[in-house]
């Protein structure tokens, strides 16, 4: 999704909006952390706050999620044990805490 551009008081080029970040929880990671878990979505979806349905068509890749949502589904999978770890490059991993 394009985001306008400003510059800043000092001359400086950036991005206004939620522009590009670096995205811990890929759909196939939350999957996977579910799995982990024996979460269901709606499991899933009680625990965090986030709709099935988002939930749904996120993990389905049928569209992106916010910074605020990504973070809420984190935690709740963070405070059931899981831990997010940085593998090589770009890519994140989930472990059990205990295993970190």
């Amino acid at each position: 999704m394009p985001y306008m551009k400003d510059i800043d008081q000092y001359g400086q080029l950036y991005t206004m909006g939620q522009g590009d970040h670096c995205k811990i929880l890929t759909p196939a990671l939350c999957r996977a952390a579910r799995g982990f878990l024996d979460w269901t979505q709606v499991d899933l979806a009680e625990r965090s706050g986030v709709s099935r349905s988002t939930i749904r068509d996120y993990e389905g890749d049928r569209h992106d999620i916010h910074r605020a949502t990504e973070a809420q589904l984190r935690l709740a999978l963070e405070s059931a044990g899981l831990r997010f770890v940085r593998m090589e490059g770009e890519q994140f991993g989930v472990c059990p805490k205990s295993a970190y």
